[in-house]
């Protein structure tokens, strides 16, 4: 049985849902290209690759929910007209590997925006795509990717089994890529899924090997999702993954280590990690800590629109209830309910 063929054969929840990619559509294209179609050539794919970093870096900062109808926009009206036009092979596996990000930005868009029956439908539908385009362009990179999406959404869900899965299938596409950081991204992937499974040891093992490669040299970043994997993603993520492992004084060593290093200079991200290390300080006893954490957050947070920050203002309002007599605690607890409102 062929690699994809057994990825594929995995999971019940997300794989089943991709299908078989046609590894030889765009070979077949450039021979059977019809009269009359758009002609397409690496302006194209700049353009793409353009409005990914724009869009991609809009959502970063603001949230999956600002602006995915200009991605969606963008991607139905004037990318797929694109994918049926008169190119070259190598423009054709250009296209079809920029066009899988921008399909994965929309997914990832969609499970930010909100928590809804429909979000997280589209959400997996999107990853399935950007799946079947990145394998079509031969790119395992962007082929992990899409897993490693469907990974965190099985994650989010409480779909363990599928996860580790995911997570497994992920790490495979990824094995043997030049790639620190996609090797990294895709190994806490894969401690994650385990973790929220309750197996220590896995979690424990790949852990070790997410921060062995997160540690070695990189070229310099390139366009792809993992590249954007930075040691301060890579630190926050660990944190999370140790604080399920009930390790909070390391958990806590690189929450703090994340917002002191680079890559995390998104106001979405920093609040998440704000509001994960409030969380874990106020787990450890440090009650003050925790608050003065918890008021960075919210001032990262306002004007955010993600189901995360959402989740995270939530999170911290009931977990200050036992705290009503403090009026710093009724402070954080007034502003969380005005952002969430």
């Amino acid at each position: 049985m062929e690699r994809r063929e057994f990825i594929l054969a995995s999971s019940g929840y997300a794989l089943s849902a991709l299908g078989l990619p046609d590894m030889d559509s765009i070979t077949r294209r450039t021979k059977t290209a019809l009269p009359g179609v758009v002609r397409v050539g690496q302006g194209e794919v700049a353009a793409v690759r353009h409005m990914v970093k724009a869009l991609g870096d809009s959502a970063s900062e603001l949230g999956g929910g600002h602006a995915r109808h200009l991605a969606v926009r963008y991607l139905t009206q004037d990318v797929a007209p694109w994918l049926e036009g008169n190119f070259t092979e190598t423009t054709g596996r250009d296209l079809f590997a920029a066009t899988s990000q921008l399909v994965h930005l929309a997914g990832w868009m969609a499970q930010d925006e909100g928590d809804t029956p429909e979000l997280r439908g589209l959400a997996q539908r999107y990853y399935a795509h950007s799946f079947r385009l990145a394998a079509e362009a031969g790119d395992p990179e962007l082929s992990a990717t899409a897993l490693r999406g469907l990974a965190v959404q099985c994650v989010d869900l409480g779909y363990r089994a599928e996860a580790v899965q995911l997570g497994e299938a992920c790490v495979e596409y990824g094995r043997n890529l030049d790639n620190p950081r996609a090797v990294a991204y895709y190994e806490a992937t894969l401690a994650n899924a385990a973790a929220q499974d309750d197996d220590r040891r896995m979690a424990t093992k790949h852990l070790a090997m997410s921060e062995t490669a997160i540690g070695k040299p990189t070229a310099a970043p390139g366009d792809s999702w993992a590249a954007h994997y930075s040691p301060g993603r890579w630190a926050h993520e660990s944190g999370m993954i140790l604080s399920r492992l009930g390790d909070l004084d390391a958990a806590e060593e690189h929450l703090h280590l994340a917002l002191d290093i680079h890559g995390l200079d998104r106001r979405r991200t920093r609040a998440i990690v704000l509001a994960d290390l409030g969380g874990v300080r106020l787990r450890l006893g440090d009650v003050d800590g925790a608050m003065a954490t918890w008021r960075d957050f919210l001032d990262c947070a306002d004007g955010v629109r993600s189901v995360k920050v959402r989740a995270a203002l939530r999170d911290m309002r009931v977990r200050l209830r036992r705290y009503d007599g403090a009026p710093e605690a009724q402070e954080l607890r007034e502003r969380a309910t005005r952002l969430v409102a």
